[in-house]
């Protein structure tokens, strides 16, 4: 059961890394958009770095998931 559980946390979180992913390079485009204001292209790089972190976290909790799931 806890296989089942795994594998399914495991897509869950290559999910969440795909959307992160996404969300950090529409951040990167509108940070390097030179007719956005310097307030939005500030945020804009700011949020692209949390969504960087959030992309790495959801891997290394889907690689563990993976893991657990093999074992």
């Amino acid at each position: 059961m806890d296989t089942i559980k795994n594998a399914g946390n495991y897509v869950s979180d290559k999910v969440q890394s795909a959307t992160s992913g996404a969300s950090k390079e529409a951040n990167k485009n509108v940070a390097k958009d030179n007719n956005a204001n310097i307030g939005t292209r500030a945020e804009a790089g700011f949020d692209a770095l949390k969504d960087k972190s959030k992309e790495h976290g959801h891997d290394a909790s889907a690689e563990a998931n993976k893991q657990a799931a093999t074992h």
